[in-house]
C-alpha cells in the first residue's frame, strides 16, 4: 500500500510540474504575425518561407527574452496573461520598440528593422 501511495504522489508531482511548465510558455503567434506584416524586408532577408522564428524575441530558451524581446515587453507595459490580442496595441508596441537602442552601436531597433536587418544579432 505504501508503494502505491508513493507512486501516486510521485505522478501527481510530475503532473503538476508539467502543467506549470506548459503555462509559462504561451504562444504569441499574433505578435509574430504583426511583426511579419510590419517588417517585410527583414522577413524577406532573414525569414524562412516568409516566417520569422521565435528567437526574434527570445534567447536559446523561450523563457528568456533577448534585447528586442525586452524592448517589446517594455513597450507593451501590462500584458494580459495569454498575450495581447488587440492588433492596434500590438502594432503600437512594435512601433514604440523601434525607438529603443539596440546592441548595435548608434542604432535603434527601428534603424535596423527599416534597413531589413534583424533587431538582434546573436543576443
Amino acid at each position: 500500500m505504501r508503494k502505491v501511495v508513493t507512486a501516486v504522489l510521485g505522478l501527481m508531482v510530475v503532473g503538476a510540474i508539467m502543467v506549470s511548465s506548459a503555462q509559462e510558455a504561451h504562444a504569441r503567434a499574433q505578435y509574430k504575425k504583426a511583426f511579419e506584416g510590419a517588417y517585410k524586408d527583414t522577413v524577406k532577408n532573414h525569414g524562412k518561407n516568409g516566417k520569422m522564428s521565435c528567437n526574434l524575441c527570445h534567447g536559446k530558451k523561450k523563457s528568456m527574452r533577448n534585447g528586442y524581446g525586452k524592448a517589446l515587453e517594455k513597450a507593451f507595459g501590462t500584458i494580459p496573461e495569454k498575450g495581447e490580442k488587440d492588433t492596434k496595441k500590438i502594432a503600437a508596441a512594435l512601433k514604440k520598440a523601434e525607438g529603443e537602442k539596440s546592441a548595435t552601436k548608434d542604432k535603434t531597433y527601428g534603424d535596423l528593422l527599416k534597413a531589413g536587418e534583424l533587431p538582434t544579432k546573436g543576443e
